[in-house]
């Protein structure tokens, strides 16, 4: 069992402390700490995560990193590898909070155009009773009454609190995509539930783009085509050889700022963290009363819709 010294220790402590950290924040931690840089000692870099993952194996908990597909940046995090009923006892989440941020990344993941968000308004008007189930895994009858008092306001504080926790995060279009601690947490649920992979680097594709060929299911992230494009000029799908198209994306996430300067601290769970105070963002976001509001379908149903046909994905 290898013993950790403090530089260790103190790289663990920054992530739990402060959450997840870019690429470039946690090289300058480590940095400040080793006085070595990792791009010049990756060795040793990697040295460092390889031992404080064997450390934290014991507690079932990893260091891990991943890049985020909205962004394309690299994000470093320590999350839980077990997802049972003692794990969620770390979280302050109520359970119709929990039920309301799964239906939202199942709306996401399922969605076969890839797009990786969901709009506003289809999120508030998700059904919290189509998560509810019975002994056999069908939908049950029995809605807690805690669910049917899961009102819009209370909706729209969880969708706050969710971002603040990084959870979710709010892309620019006034849409909700998932959070970095989510993408970090949730890979062996992409994989188990079936979200199609990226054909590039393997990770979930809930949010790529498609093959322009309608009867491909391709996906590939478009930081895997930038680099794809940036190697050879131009790019074929690997399955059915249509010619592709690259086009930069968008929407990108945006992130959401305290009141106050202190920094946010959170800690981590395979189950959304301990909640913090409901934090309103300082943009102008889509209201209950604003429902003319483009891309956002005015007739929402639970989470396992069908928000859009594969065929329908493509622009004509």
């Amino acid at each position: 069992m290898a013993v950790l010294s403090w530089k260790h220790h103190t790289l663990i402590q920054s992530l739990l402390e402060r959450g997840p950290l870019t690429e470039k924040e946690f090289h300058f931690i480590f940095t400040g700490i080793t006085g070595q840089n990792p791009g010049t000692h990756q060795g040793k870099f990697n040295d460092y995560l390889l031992k404080i993952n064997r450390e934290l194996s014991y507690v079932q908990l990893d260091l891990r990193a991943c890049r985020d597909p909205y962004d394309g940046r690299v994000y470093f995090g320590v999350v839980n590898n077990v997802s049972d009923d003692q794990s969620k006892l770390g979280t302050k989440y109520s359970v119709p909070q929990i039920a309301f941020f799964k239906a939202i990344v199942e709306a996401i993941a399922q969605d076969v155009t890839a797009e990786g968000t969901i709009c506003n308004l289809d999120a508030l008007n998700i059904k919290l009773e189509n998560q509810v189930l019975n002994s056999s895994g069908s939908q049950s009858q029995d809605v807690p009454a805690a669910f049917k008092n899961f009102t819009m306001s209370h909706k729209e504080k969880t969708i706050d609190q969710l971002v603040k926790d990084k959870w979710l995060c709010y892309t620019e279009d006034d849409n909700i995509g998932l959070g970095i601690r989510s993408i970090l947490d949730l890979r062996s649920w992409f994989h188990n539930a079936g979200v199609p992979s990226c054909q590039v680097c393997n990770e979930a594709g809930f949010k790529a783009k498609l093959c322009p060929n309608d009867g491909c299911a391709v996906r590939i992230h478009h930081y895997c085509l930038k680099k794809r494009f940036s190697q050879k000029g131009m790019l074929v799908c690997p399955s059915c050889d249509t010619q592709w198209q690259y086009q930069p994306p968008k929407a990108e996430p945006i992130e959401v700022e305290d009141e106050e300067t202190e920094p946010v601290q959170s800690q981590p769970s395979s189950n959304p963290g301990p909640s913090q105070p409901s934090l309103r963002s300082k943009r102008k976001r889509q209201r209950l009363d604003n429902v003319e509001t483009a891309g956002c379908s005015s007739q929402a149903s639970g989470a396992n819709r069908k928000r859009v046909t594969r065929s329908s994905a493509h622009p004509r």
